[in-house]
């Protein structure tokens, strides 16, 4: 169970401003994700490596400021 004012993901990176990039991390399992937008469209994906497996951070995941 989480604690009550822990935020479940936390982005760890930021890129760009009209189109933007950004990499979100779970924080109970470290999973990484990109989260991509453009205008009004945008998109949410895991990160990969490259045998196909998912980017998992070390835990505690630190928040960008």
């Amino acid at each position: 169970m989480m604690e009550k004012n822990k935020k479940r993901f936390v982005r760890t990176y930021s890129q760009g401003a009209i189109s933007t990039t950004e990499i979100w991390v779970d924080t109970q399992t470290g999973v990484n994700y990109l989260f991509q937008t453009s205008s009004y469209a945008g998109g949410l994906t895991v990160l990969l490596d490259r045998d196909g497996k998912p980017i998992i951070s070390p835990l505690p995941v630190v928040e960008e400021k």
